[in-house]
């Protein structure tokens, strides 16, 4: 995937897609185990690293140059902090159910 000149993303989580993009999903769903590794799409900076969005669960949140963010929802446990650089690729949560119905990672990319 290449979101922007600079910026490729990778595939964030192994798994089935349960869940496409649509007008009531704005982004996709991954299921999985709990516990399997979330990994970053692309270098960036974590901006958001909590669960105080409603519907979200345990959510992590990187920016990727000036105009991308990718979000990951629903983890088990998150492994970086706000403000911390990350790289592609690198394990930043482990999949889970929090605040959804089975354990999946939802994944957005945010313009």
């Amino acid at each position: 995937m290449v979101a922007e000149p600079g910026i490729r993303l990778s595939w964030p989580a192994k798994g089935k897609v349960t869940g496409e993009f649509n007008e009531t999903n704005k982004g996709i769903d991954i299921a999985g185990k709990v516990g399997e590794p979330v990994l970053a799409a692309a270098d960036g900076k974590v901006v958001y690293a909590g669960n105080s969005l409603r519907g979200y669960g345990n959510l992590v949140m990187i920016k990727h140059g000036e105009d991308y963010i990718t979000a990951y929802a629903h983890n088990d446990t998150l492994l970086v902090n706000n403000g911390q650089t990350v790289k592609a690729g690198q394990k930043i949560a482990t999949m889970g159910s929090s605040d959804a119905a089975s354990v999946r990672l939802h994944f957005q990319i945010r313009y």
